[in-house]
C-alpha cells in the first residue's frame, strides 16, 4: 500500500498550529466571499471562529517575514522591468523586495520605496526614462512554499501561539526547539537549491571549479 503524503496547505497548516498548543482542529477555514470595490474584486475571508481567525493571521504574519528574508524560491536577480506610460515604477503588492541590482558599484541611482513608486535619491525624482535591471524578492502564497520551508513557517508561527495564547513557559521552550530544528533543514535545503558558492558566478555563466578526487587520475 502506497502512503500518500501531501504538501501542507494554509488549513492543515492551522491545524498543525493548533495541535502544538493542545487545541482541536477544524475542517475549514472559513468561507471566501468576494468583495467588489473600485480597485477591482477583492477576497475576503470570513472566520466564525475569533480563535482560527487569529491563528490564521499569525500564519500570514510569519510567512511574510520569513520570506522577507530572502530565500532562493523567492528571489530573481537581474530581471529586467521598464517604467510605464508616466515614467514610474509602480510596485506591485507581492513584492517585498525591489532594488537595482549591482548597487554595490554603481552609484548613479540609489533606489527606495515611496508612495508605492520607486524614488531615486540620487536624482530626487521617481520618474524614469530607462529600462534597468533589479533583484526582486516575492511574496509567495503558502501553497507555493517549499515544504521544508512550511514547516519552518509552522513551527515560528506556533511559538507565536503559544506564547499569546497559552502563556506555558515549558510549552513555548519545547516548540522553540523544533523552530530551530526546522529551521536548520530550511536552510539546509536553501543552500541546496541555491548552488551558492564564494566565487560569485553571475547567472548564465559556466564554471567548474578544480576537483580534488582529479589527482587520483593518471
Amino acid at each position: 500500500m502506497t502512503t500518500q503524503i501531501a504538501t501542507d496547505t494554509e488549513l492543515s497548516a492551522v491545524n498543525s498550529i493548533l495541535g502544538s498548543i493542545g487545541q482541536s482542529p477544524v475542517t475549514t477555514l472559513g468561507t471566501v466571499t468576494t468583495n467588489v470595490t473600485n480597485s477591482g474584486e477583492e477576497l475576503v475571508n470570513t472566520f466564525a471562529n475569533p480563535e482560527i481567525a487569529f491563528i490564521y493571521n499569525l500564519l500570514i504574519e510569519t510567512s511574510k517575514n520569513v520570506q522577507n528574508e530572502g530565500w532562493h524560491f523567492n528571489t530573481e536577480l537581474h530581471v529586467e522591468r521598464s517604467p510605464d506610460g508616466n515614467g514610474n515604477f509602480l510596485i506591485p503588492t507581492d513584492f517585498l523586495r525591489y532594488d537595482i541590482c549591482d548597487g554595490l558599484y554603481d552609484r548613479n541611482r540609489d533606489v527606495v520605496r515611496r508612495n508605492g513608486k520607486l524614488y531615486d535619491l540620487v536624482n530626487h525624482t521617481d520618474v524614469f526614462t530607462d529600462s534597468f535591471f533589479f533583484d526582486i524578492t516575492y511574496f509567495r502564497s503558502f501553497d507555493d512554499v517549499p515544504p521544508a520551508i512550511q514547516r519552518y513557517i509552522i513551527a515560528r508561527a506556533a511559538v507565536k501561539a503559544a506564547v499569546q495564547l497559552v502563556s506555558n513557559a515549558d510549552l513555548v521552550k519545547l516548540l522553540q526547539l523544533e523552530e530551530a530544528q526546522t529551521k536548520a533543514t530550511a536552510l539546509e535545503y536553501d543552500c541546496d537549491q541555491g548552488d551558492h558558492t564564494f566565487f560569485g558566478f553571475p547567472h548564465e555563466s559556466g564554471y567548474r571549479s578544480y576537483q580534488p578526487y582529479k589527482t587520483l587520475i593518471r
